[in-house]
């Protein structure tokens, strides 16, 4: 345009200048129609691309929704029961484990005591008497009776 004007001599204010108005309306129906070139060749396909893979999306969500969701949850019920049920497995073990150390000691406890009563009986022997013998013997039961 600055050249049209550097050679034509012409002011560029001048709003009755044909020759200005006819390069003017060329140059602004080429640029409408690159526009548009542009909008066919990669607005329009590239806008049906996504409306495609917008609606490919919606079909895998709804397929996963429908299908996979349902299966997914009842796993997921199946793994909490077993979870739950391996807790339960656990606790049962500790007591076990608990009540099992309960009779070792017991069974070393009765031990010591049993220990005990052969040591006396072997230091009466057959010098003293029979109460003697009962005492240690009433003494022993009592020490095993604690021990329930």
């Amino acid at each position: 345009m600055v050249d049209y004007f550097y050679k034509s001599k012409k002011d560029p204010m001048d709003l009755n200048d044909e020759m200005l108005k006819n390069s003017l309306i060329k140059n602004h129906k080429d640029l409408i129609g690159f526009i548009k070139t542009q909008e066919n060749d990669l607005l329009i396909p590239t806008r049906r691309e996504v409306d495609r893979m917008v609606e490919a999306f919606r079909n895998v969500i709804t397929f996963f929704n429908e299908t996979l969701s349902p299966s997914l949850n009842t796993m997921l019920a199946g793994q909490q029961t077993a979870s739950d049920r391996f807790k339960l497995i656990a606790d049962v073990m500790k007591r076990v484990e608990l009540q099992q150390t309960g009779k070792d000691q017991l069974k070393k406890q009765f031990v010591l005591i049993l220990e005990g009563y052969v040591k006396a009986r072997e230091n009466i022997s057959g010098f003293n008497t029979g109460r003697e013998k009962e005492e240690l013997l009433s003494t022993t039961k009592a020490q095993i009776e604690i021990l329930r």
